[in-house]
């Protein structure tokens, strides 16, 4: 594994950075990664980590079920059965600002959003990096997908990127890029774990929203507005990904008491998801967030 250091804030350049907390990769390695502040705009990285080049490692586990798709745990169970809701409800909040057209979901994964929106009359592309993931995706929609960005010419009327910015190592070029795909009347959505939520606040370094160090960047509302009007892209709204508690939750349930029951775990998990959805309700502070953005 090679380890680089960030030495400028992708948000504000500031070169100043205080380490704020230490936390485990419970995935694949159990390797220990520290998160640090910009001390100018507060924004938090993971840093150091690994390059482009070792980070491959990090993704190769039939834990990691948004490569594999899985569903032997009871966690992956969880995540199928909360994937079936949250398609349709992508669906629908896709449709408040677009009735049908063509699409980009960048970070396709086994391609089930894909899928379902071809289901739903849209012309649909995907970008995967992943090998297996890719070729699942591949036979699912039966169609070319693409393993980077640079390889589609096109525009799009939609570009989705569900909980995958966070996993771009260089933040501002691939914002710049996706933007560059966009159609002048288009939309973008992008989900990105909240750091502020009170599940967060609860598990500490055993958040599995910090999911280190596959997350590179973590996100506030304001770090995320910042970097995104950086780019002229305009806010135009913030949705919540209510469900997330919950699964997050569960992994940090698991994280955290490794050798409790299962359904203790689940017992918490839920009680967790609807103490941070009742804070949020009040805050904003969803444990995940989407971001619905145009053209300036």
């Amino acid at each position: 594994m090679i380890l680089e250091t960030i030495s400028v804030c992708p948000i504000c350049s500031g070169e100043s950075f205080n380490s704020v907390l230490v936390t485990r990769d419970y995935t694949v390695s159990q390797k220990e990664f520290t998160l640090q502040e910009c001390e100018n705009c507060k924004f938090l990285l993971t840093n150091p980590r690994p390059n482009q080049a070792s980070i491959a490692q990090f993704y190769q586990s039939d834990k990691y079920i948004s490569h594999t798709g899985g569903s032997r745990s009871l966690i992956d169970q969880v995540y199928l059965q909360a994937r079936k809701i949250t398609l349709h409800s992508k669906f629908k909040l896709i449709k408040k600002y677009k009735k049908v057209g063509t699409l980009l979901d960048y970070g396709c994964g086994t391609g089930q959003f894909l899928h379902h929106m071809q289901s739903r009359h849209w012309v649909v592309d995907g970008v995967e990096p992943s090998d297996n993931a890719r070729n699942m995706a591949h036979q699912l929609t039966n169609q070319e997908l693409y393993n980077q960005l640079s390889a589609i010419s096109k525009k799009f009327d939609v570009i989705t990127l569900w909980h995958v910015l966070e996993h771009v190592h260089n933040l501002n070029e691939k914002v710049l890029e996706l933007k560059s795909h966009l159609n002048q009347d288009g939309i973008i959505f992008i989900a990105v774990p909240n750091y502020e939520s009170a599940d967060s606040k609860k598990y500490g370094t055993h958040w599995a929203g910090y999911d280190v160090p596959r997350h590179l960047w973590h996100f506030s509302k304001t770090s995320m507005i910042k970097l995104l009007s950086k780019h002229g892209l305009q806010l135009l709204n913030i949705e919540p990904m209510k469900l997330d508690s919950y699964y997050v939750s569960l992994l940090s349930e698991g994280y955290k008491y490794p050798k409790s029951i299962g359904l203790i775990k689940m017992m918490s998990a839920v009680i967790s998801g609807i103490t941070s959805n009742k804070s949020a309700a009040l805050s904003g502070q969803y444990s995940s967030l989407i971001y619905i953005l145009k053209q300036a």
